[in-house]
């Protein structure tokens, strides 16, 4: 496995960071259900009209039905799950929360894809916590979370996630990670019509012209490239190793609250940032280890 993926991946990490601010921002013009149509559906056209010159098979019979369970989960679920749970709190809260992603994913992942999860990597996931913990300052007298609801819905989203990594990863050893989400995509979109088709056609006539830069942000940045570029890693790299480079988010995303919604920043926030980071510090150079990966081929078992 090449460092560069992981490197690739920590940038893409911090510009996801920068979405939880673009779903406040269009809050006002749109619900949920209407951003994740929009959203993915428009990545689903741009994405299929590159379809014809993609190498590789398209996903099939058994295959194609866990596509369409993805596409579902991923892109339908998880983006309602998530946007109505950021609507209702705080963009910088969501990004702390992003915190526990990796810890999700690397459970799954040993249950379902039998991936070993190293001893140094655990020590990373406890620190990269740690760091979540002094970043929401849990000692003061009158912590408590912003919105139980609120905090729920963005966990629960996370679940739904972990299915692009661990029902996507035996799909993309056999068809091209690109079709697989093409395919994805447009299944999860078509689910999203049903229940948003309508409210997609009355909100279009009140998008300004920052709404369409959020929303495209949204497409190209987070949807097009980001997907595109877990999938490409997923497919050399264990899940878990991938999974870590979340914990760029955390603080990254307080970041963006601040200067996109004017949320206040915090002294917390960097010594939290500070531990988040000691943690990718012990999980990262493992990861990126060639004789670690050696066994990489014995972790592509079917998930559920």
């Amino acid at each position: 496995m090449k460092r560069i993926w992981l490197v690739l991946l920590l940038v893409m990490n911090v510009l996801w960071a920068a979405a939880y601010a673009c779903f406040k921002l269009l809050a006002p013009v749109m619900d949920a259900g209407t951003l994740a149509t929009l959203r993915f559906g428009l990545s689903a056209l741009i994405i299929s009209f590159v379809w014809r010159w993609i190498p590789g098979v398209r996903p099939r019979g058994w295959d194609l039905f866990r596509t369409g369970l993805l596409g579902v989960m991923v892109f339908c679920a998880a983006p309602r799950l998530q946007v109505s749970g950021v609507q209702l709190g705080k963009a910088g809260d969501a990004a702390i929360l992003m915190a526990f992603d990796p810890v999700i994913a690397a459970v799954f992942a040993a249950i379902f894809l039998r991936e070993h999860v190293p001893l140094r990597r655990w020590l990373g996931f406890s620190l990269g916590l740690v760091g979540v913990a002094v970043l929401a300052e849990f000692w003061r007298p009158d912590f408590q979370w912003p919105g139980l609801v609120a905090n729920a819905l963005i966990l629960a989203s996370f679940v739904c996630e972990s299915v692009y990594s661990i029902v996507g990863k035996p799909l993309i050893q056999k068809s091209h990670p690109l079709k697989v989400l093409a395919a994805g995509l447009l299944i999860g979109t078509a689910a999203n019509l049903v229940f948003s088709g309508k409210d997609v056609v009355r909100s279009l006539p009140h998008l300004g012209a920052s709404d369409w830069l959020a929303l495209g942000y949204l497409v190209i940045i987070c949807t097009v490239v980001g997907y595109s570029l877990w999938f490409f890693a997923v497919r050399e790299t264990p899940v878990n190793a991938v999974a870590m480079t979340v914990f760029a988010q955390p603080l990254a995303g307080v970041l963006f609250a601040l200067v996109l919604v004017a949320e206040p920043l915090r002294w917390s926030q960097l010594a939290g940032g500070v531990v988040i980071a000691l943690g990718l510090y012990f999980s990262l150079p493992a990861a990126t280890s060639r004789n670690r990966f050696a066994h990489v081929g014995a972790d592509r078992i079917v998930g559920p």
